[in-house]
Order: structure tokens, then sequence, then C-alpha cells
């Protein structure tokens, strides 16, 4: 991270040992699905600690993890978002609480839903595991209006 920062960890809640289960099936599924999107990269050696930013049962889930990384380059902590919404990484670098990282992660998919809808590539936007046609455009869209409306509030308390 840039000059040694890390993440606002008031803002998050630390997670039990991966092999421990919290209690809760939505939140640990959640977490099975984060985890394995983050080991997915190759830039990860380990996970070091994981934390809850935020939970919204069967919408959305922001994780923030603490990995050993595998080039220099990679920063130490990472945020995960997932749930009903196309599932990604966000470096904390420049996020430091969930508001920001879900702020940014809304940011980057209006860009792609924008690139969609006008049939233009998004190779260069960030991920989304459907293909680029306006009707998926749509679909994607009045998410990110729920999340920005809903849920984008909750976390800037």
């Amino acid at each position: 991270m840039v000059n040694g920062a890390k993440p606002d960890l008031a803002n998050v809640m630390r997670l039990p040992p991966a092999d421990v289960s919290t209690g809760e099936n939505e939140l640990d599924s959640a977490r099975v699905e984060a985890r394995k999107h983050l080991e997915f990269y190759d830039w990860v050696l380990s996970i070091k600690g994981e934390y809850l930013g935020y939970g919204a049962e069967g919408i959305i889930y922001i994780f923030l993890f603490e990995i050993e990384p595998g080039r220099p380059e990679v920063p130490g902590w990472i945020w995960v978002i997932v749930g009903d919404v196309p599932p990604t990484y966000i470096p904390a670098d420049d996020t430091r609480t969930p508001f920001e990282a879900l702020d940014g992660y809304i940011g980057a998919l209006e860009d792609w839903v924008e690139a969609a809808r006008r049939g233009k590539s998004v190779a260069k936007l960030m991920p989304v595991n459907v293909d680029a046609t306006p009707a998926n455009a749509e679909m994607l869209a009045s998410r990110l209006k729920f999340l920005d409306e809903k849920i984008l509030p909750e976390l800037k308390r």
C-alpha cells in the first residue's frame, strides 16, 4: 500500500479462520465465493486475514482480505465484492472503507453498462461474466441503481 497505509479496519469485522463457520449460511457461502475469486489469481500467495466490510443477504457482500502478494506491485490488502452482482476485486491502495470500495465498483460497472449499451468494446473495463449486450447492460444498470440508492447510503453512515 502507498506509504504503508492500511484500510480503515474500524469499518470492518474480522472473520474467524477460513475453516471455521460464522454460523450464517449465506455469509459463509459468500465468503467461500470471495476466497475462491481471490485465490484464482496467481499473484495471491496466501490469505493472511479476512474481514467483512458489509453484507446485505442475497444482494451483496464486501470483504477485505489481507494477502501475501506474489509480486511486489500487488498491495497486501484487497477488497472482494460478491453476491447478486458480478464478482470483482479492488486493490485497497486508494479505497480505505467499504463505502469507497462499493462506490468505485459502481462507477467502474457504470462504464461497462455504457459501453455495452453502445455496442463498444468492454475489453479494457472491469470484467463482467456476461456478454456485453444492451439487454445485459440494462439488467446490470438496474442492480447498480439499487446499490447506489439503497446500499451505498447505508455505508456512508
